[in-house]
């Protein structure tokens, strides 16, 4: 299973996890949608589940475990204590669940109760993929390298669900290996020849995808942070992450 799995519906019809989902969520006037937090939920499951692994619970427990810490997330408000102004979406979500692993948690009451159910569709292969990956980090570093992982995906679907409607696939999948290319290494004759267009058009679709990569990482970034100043630095350190091997 690849960054970008096949659903892709999901992520167009919530393409960020917003600190503003958030906030609506706190008020009870706000209409907030059951599908927003669960869409905020699902973005998040795979980093927070890797996370409960390396822990050191099995994959069953850490499954689990992640699904009754979103259940709490809503049912219990702990959404209400968020506060934007403190920081990172990120920092609040580790910090929650760190919180939530050192205290007594009966499993088999909240079985009884079935409160596992608060996420209608777990990616655990993607949560064992991000486990695997970074087997050899400090877990919190681990934690912040699928965070970035999960911002990198988020963002790639917005990218290829902007190219589907207008039958553009083609040229999306032929051209998004550019994004992770330095310059001096794009074949732009042999992308031409492949899609059958002018090598500088080739030039100018790979400027393009480039530049609408960026504009969108920078927006799935700027709704997980307090202020505009922090966007910058949030970046350099999700791209830093993504860097760790």
């Amino acid at each position: 299973m690849s960054l970008e799995s096949s659903n892709h519906t999901r992520f167009a019809q919530f393409h960020s996890t917003r600190w503003s989902v958030v906030a609506r969520a706190q008020s009870p006037t706000s209409g907030a949608t059951e599908g927003s937090l669960e869409s905020l939920c699902q973005q998040y499951w795979s980093p927070l589940y890797a996370y409960v692994r390396r822990c050191g619970h099995s994959r069953h427990d850490a499954q689990d475990l992640t699904q009754e810490f979103f259940a709490r997330l809503l049912e219990k408000n702990w959404l209400a204590s968020a506060d934007r102004s403190q920081g990172k979406l990120r920092s609040f979500l580790l910090t929650a669940m760190k919180r939530f692993l050192a205290n007594a948690w009966d499993r088999s009451q909240a079985a009884k109760r079935g409160g596992l159910n608060v996420i209608s569709s777990m990616d655990t292969e993607e949560g064992e993929m991000l486990l695997a990956s970074a087997a050899t980090m400090a877990v919190e570093t681990a934690f912040d390298r699928g965070w970035a992982l999960t911002v990198l995906k988020s963002t790639l679907h917005r990218l290829r669900a902007e190219y589907e409607p207008a039958g553009r696939l083609r040229e999306y999948e032929r051209i998004k290996p550019a994004l992770t290319s330095l310059r001096g290494e794009i074949d732009y004759d042999a992308i031409a020849a492949d899609l059958q267009v002018l090598p500088v058009s080739a030039r100018s679709m790979v400027h393009r995808l480039r530049k609408r990569f960026r504009e969108l990482f920078r927006e799935e970034v700027a709704g997980t942070v307090a202020t505009p100043d922090e966007i910058d630095e949030e970046m350099r350190a999700l791209i830093s992450a993504l860097g760790h091997v």
